[in-house]
């Protein structure tokens, strides 16, 4: 089903999951043994997160070397075989940044082929390469413009006229919103405006950033409505697990922490830091549901042991 059908569906709160490939050359059963442990919750749908190729700097015997990488393959054969082994619903990222247009149509005709419903479209960070586009090839430039070009493809639109065996798409289109406002953003303001033309464009829903104060969220969705999106706005979470993340979070996601929390993590043991963390997020979940939002998303990557407590905490509380 489209994420928007296992909102409309849902009858309890809905909580899905966001992964991370392995990196090049890496070996995909750890991956699938996070999965597995997912399983247990019954899912209604994985995100599998993509990556553009970057620059990376190598020290090699005749000196440092500029090299272009693809660090994170494999978004599309991970979403397959999830789909397809696991009979759960899966939402691929799909990148501006470092892919022509005619790539991404080819990408989205895989996933056509593969039974895949469900995209998250965003632009992706700039990682300092810029591809060379070929002679009579375009890009997308802004998340905005890959929207509009798989709304293209759900009404039957191909870059190349008069295909023969061209059929429309129906693809669910998911994109990424910032309560904290996105750091290239000049205000909040300005950045629901840029999140009203993506839904404008035909998304059909959106998913936060991470963050740690619901008021944050829930002054974001208000703003939403009043510039008149009405699309579902999904929660981003993520568990905070140890004392490095007070400095790598915010320098990283661009986003606050709250004092309570920093405090509670300062002061206590190693040891403790996962706990405090789970707790924190059991208590964003819990207020969140007890508000009626029909499902929240986290961001796992690759460490399920933090998600596994957090659900044992939720069935303590009698929330799931």
């Amino acid at each position: 089903m489209k994420v928007t059908e296992h909102l409309k569906k849902a009858g309890r709160p809905l909580i899905s999951y966001e992964l991370i490939p392995p990196t090049r050359g890496g070996d995909i059963r750890a991956l699938f043994a996070i999965i597995e442990d997912l399983m247990k919750f019954k899912p209604p749908f994985i995100d599998i997160t993509s990556h553009a190729a970057e620059v990376v700097y190598e020290e090699t015997t005749t000196g440092i070397q500029k090299k272009v990488k693809r660090k994170r393959p494999g978004t599309l054969g991970i979403c397959a075989l999830i789909q397809h082994k696991y009979n759960i619903d899966t939402v691929p990222h799909l990148l501006t940044h470092g892919f022509t247009r005619e790539e991404t149509e080819d990408f989205l005709i895989e996933l056509r082929y593969l039974g895949i419903e469900n995209i998250l479209a965003i632009r992706g960070d700039d990682n300092g390469y810029n591809k060379p586009i070929p002679k009579g090839r375009s890009v997308n430039v802004h998340a905005v413009d890959l929207v509009k070009q798989i709304k293209d493809m759900n009404q039957g639109r191909y870059l190349e006229e008069n295909l023969l065996d061209a059929k429309a798409s129906d693809f669910c289109i998911g994109v990424g919103g910032y309560p904290e406002k996105h750091f290239e953003s000049p205000n909040l303001k300005t950045d629901i405006k840029f999140a009203k033309a993506k839904i404008d464009a035909g998304a059909d829903y959106i998913v936060t950033q991470m963050f740690y104060d619901n008021k944050v969220y829930f002054d974001y969705v208000d703003k939403c409505r009043e510039e008149g999106i009405t699309a579902p706005v999904i929660p981003g979470l993520k568990i905070l697990t140890n004392k490095s993340q007070l400095v790598n979070i915010p320098k990283n996601f661009y986003i606050n922490l709250p004092q309570d929390l920093v405090d509670e993590i300062i002061s206590a043991k190693p040891e403790k830091h996962l706990d405090i963390g789970v707790e924190w997020a059991a208590n964003q979940v819990e207020d969140l549901f007890n508000k009626n939002v029909p499902s929240v998303h986290f961001y796992i990557m690759q460490n399920s042991l933090p998600i596994i407590k957090l659900m044992e905490r939720l069935k303590t509380k009698k929330i799931i």
